[in-house]
């Protein structure tokens, strides 16, 4: 089997397609989670700890030097970094939370009431049948 054939295989099987298509629309959610956390969360979070931008904390290992910059540990981009971590987990917890409580009300709804089979109900008449019979 030719490297080409082997790869045409790989590429048109329902998982490899599955698995772009995930990357894509995560890629596009990802985006879309980092607004919301960065323009809709944040600012109100940003007032509630009075003001403080945490991607400015740094503390200064080596002063700047003409041309050569000052080396930093940026220890406020990693705080920063954290928030929106804890941010983001919440988000697409409620998210999955919300989407799992759609489904269990789903599977409750088609559960409810199963339909008896063919030979649920020939069973059921014949039980009938001979309950009449013994009276």
């Amino acid at each position: 089997m030719s490297m080409l054939q082997e790869f045409k295989e790989f590429a048109i099987k329902g998982n490899a397609i599955d698995m772009a298509v995930g990357i894509i629309v995560g890629a596009a959610f990802g985006k879309i989670i980092s607004s919301l956390v960065a323009d809709v969360f944040m600012p109100p979070v940003g007032v509630l700890i009075g003001g403080v931008d945490f991607t400015k904390l740094e503390f200064i290992l080596k002063e700047a030097a003409g041309n050569v910059p000052a080396v930093t540990i940026k220890y406020g981009n990693f705080i920063q970094t954290m928030v929106d971590f804890t941010i983001i987990a919440f988000i697409i917890f409620m998210v999955v939370k919300f989407i799992n409580s759609l489904k269990k009300k789903e599977q409750a709804d088609s559960a409810s009431a199963p339909e008896p089979s063919k030979e649920e109900l020939l069973l059921t008449e014949i039980r009938d049948l001979l309950k009449g019979s013994k009276t």
